[in-house]
């Protein structure tokens, strides 16, 4: 069976060589009784791929079934996978089998792996090396001949470093990985989704379906889809039923994206980021903010040095090196150092200004602005300037994505340069 009738039988689109390297690998082990651990995003279809394998297999007329190791509570989940035996706990009225027993023969996919307890995944390590388990409240040992297809969205190997997950299960669970890729890696694919959920739309709300604008098209491409394949889906269901203009232009569309949460509190420079967040600053705005806090303490720091030069009036004032003639002057003589008039008092820190005849006048400090709003406004039109109004190249340039520079410039009511 090739690819596309595959992706046909299953509802798959896109043809990224990522995806198409994925479904590669689950067709080729859907052949063996190999464990196979599938690693994505949530929102990217893992569950499909557990389908794919399951229908593709010798087990394919046995039972499939889907649990999600998430939803089940932690007291009852070795109930609910290997059953347990008449008044083994509080409740347990009656012997149960467990779905290891129930779908013996065929495949059970385990979905959020990484949320299973310990101790139920030291009773799953046995299932997988010896096909044995026991019920709750049993001392029978039971025999079961179940393909297991584990799925998560997180790094188990991490996990296994912080032990909330067994080393030993991890590698063998691992034995054949396939990592799904994200939507956001795979950008050629949205427009393709998008035209087939929105055609989906239509016929079911018996309406014309919604087509994308140029412009619309690339802002849709550009948004990240945090929610990968789940989160497209529902901003298409949303086009469909509430959009008014069935040709939909960028303005139309942002209406229907979700504003991104930024946190707009400075990070303190000592604090030191958390463990797996990936990153220092969560935002680019985070960025800035600590970029002027620099700079405003070294501007803090000059201007206490030279009060201190003003002060002393003609004695050397400790500095490392020669500043004035080696950093100011670098390649001029020292300059003679005319006298120096009797200067008042000054007390620390008291702003002042020197006359054309050496008076020394007491002024109001006036502070430049620091408004991080000014910065960003004046910083996105240097950019565009720079980059002679190309939205992509100023983006690119300032660090952030086009939709969020196409949404500044609306917030900022910048022209176009």
């Amino acid at each position: 069976m090739d690819l596309q009738t595959i992706k046909n039988r299953f509802g798959i689109i896109g043809n990224s060589p990522a995806l198409n390297h994925a479904l590669n690998v689950a067709v080729q082990v859907s052949a063996t009784d190999l464990t196979v651990l599938i690693n994505g995003e949530s929102g990217v279809g893992k569950e499909v791929f557990s389908q794919i394998i399951h229908s593709l297999s010798a087990r394919k007329h046995n039972p499939f079934i889907a649990v999600n190791c998430g939803a089940i509570p932690e007291g009852t989940i070795d109930s609910e996978l290997f059953g347990h035996e008449k008044g083994s706990f509080t409740g347990a009225v009656d012997t149960r089998k467990g779905y290891f027993e129930t779908v013996n023969g065929g495949t059970i996919f385990l979905d959020e792996i990484g949320e299973m307890p310990l101790g139920t995944q030291a009773r799953l390590l046995r299932v997988l090396e010896t096909g044995e388990f026991i019920r709750v409240g049993s001392s029978k040992v039971q025999k079961t001949d179940v393909r297991v297809i584990a799925a998560t969205n997180k790094e188990l190997l991490e996990y296994t470093q912080t032990n909330k997950f067994r080393e030993d299960l991890y590698y063998r669970l691992n034995t054949v990985p396939i990592r799904v890729p994200a939507l956001r890696d795979r950008k050629e694919d949205i427009p393709l989704l998008f035209r087939k959920f929105s055609v989906d739309f239509a016929e079911r709300y018996k309406t014309t379906p919604v087509q994308l604008e140029e412009d619309a098209k690339n802002l849709l491409i550009s948004y990240p889809f945090p929610g990968n394949v789940r989160e497209l889906k529902n901003i298409a269901e949303q086009i469909s039923v509430l959009s008014i203009n069935k040709i939909v232009s960028s303005k139309d569309l942002t209406v229907f994206l979700p504003e991104r949460s930024f946190n707009r509190l400075p990070v303190l420079a000592h604090q030191q980021p958390v463990a797996g967040s990936g990153t220092e600053f969560a935002n680019e705005r985070e960025i800035l903010y600590k970029l002027f806090f620099d700079m405003k303490r070294d501007v803090t720091e000059l201007k206490k040095m030279f009060l201190e030069v003003l002060q002393h009036g003609g004695t050397a004032v400790q500095m490392p090196g020669n500043f004035f003639n080696e950093t100011l002057m670098p390649e001029h003589k020292p300059m003679e150092v005319a006298p120096q008039p009797v200067l008042s008092p000054v007390q620390p820190n008291q702003p002042m200004i020197i006359g054309s005849n050496g008076d020394i006048h007491e002024h109001v400090e006036v502070e430049e602005s620091l408004n991080i709003m000014d910065k960003e406004k004046e910083l996105i039109i240097k950019a565009l300037k720079k980059h002679k109004s190309k939205r992509r190249d100023a983006a690119l340039d300032l660090g952030i994505s086009e939709r969020t520079l196409y949404r500044k410039l609306k917030e900022y009511d910048i022209e176009e340069l």
